[in-house]
């Protein structure tokens, strides 16, 4: 857990609840947290979620890796220490989508299990709901994909600490949600998400 160094500050809370928001939105505000290594489907399926959910006149925001690193995380690297780091940002941002009443779709290999914990355990202290997506892949056929050309960049040597190559990747071991992107069709992993979402009182459609 990140220490806090601000000293002197204190929540402020507001008139304006996440129900009220959440009645004038028509659904509920969540975080769907997709993990899986790189080039195992996460951030495919998170854009066709986000592009159903639109037309069913649901708000929701995407979170990708690499455009969060582009930004609000450009200073952080891939050591351990920052991975945590980065997830720990990331939890918190998607937090604050959830209370405003939004579905964020978080789109991140984070590849450690006490990191997602750690953002689970955030939401849970808030009330707050928190879908983890195992986007299961094997290896093999991520590495076969290699959108990004990164897998033959780790074999390479030419990038450390490379998830699946020579950092380790602990898959989750109770997810709510269990897509296997080398098995499934886009379709069927979109639909099998939604059912969860209609299950949970999310989405009422």
């Amino acid at each position: 857990m990140a220490e806090q160094k601000a000293t002197n500050v204190h929540w402020h809370e507001g008139d304006i609840t996440r129900e009220h928001r959440e009645k004038i939105l028509g659904h509920k505000g969540a975080t769907l947290w997709f993990t899986g290594l790189s080039g195992s489907g996460k951030s495919t399926v998170a854009v066709e979620l986000e592009g159903t959910l639109n037309e069913m006149g649901i708000v929701s925001y995407r979170l990708d890796g690499d455009n969060v690193r582009m930004g609000i995380n450009k200073n952080l690297g891939f050591s351990a220490e920052d991975r945590t780091e980065n997830i720990r940002r990331i939890g918190e941002v998607s937090k604050l989508f959830v209370d405003s009443g939004v579905i964020a779709l978080s789109s991140f290999i984070s590849p450690y299990r006490a990191d997602r914990d750690q953002v689970r355990e955030l939401h849970d202290a808030a009330g707050m709901d928190f879908i983890e997506i195992f986007v299961d892949c094997s290896l093999e056929a991520a590495e076969s994909r290699d959108p990004k050309g990164l897998y033959k960049k780790a074999r390479a040597g030419e990038i450390k600490n490379f998830t699946g190559i020579d950092d380790p990747y602990e898959a989750p071991e109770n997810p709510e949600i269990h897509l296997h992107s080398d098995q499934q069709s886009l379709e069927e992993e979109v639909q099998q998400i939604l059912s969860v979402l209609r299950e949970r009182g999310i989405i009422n459609q």
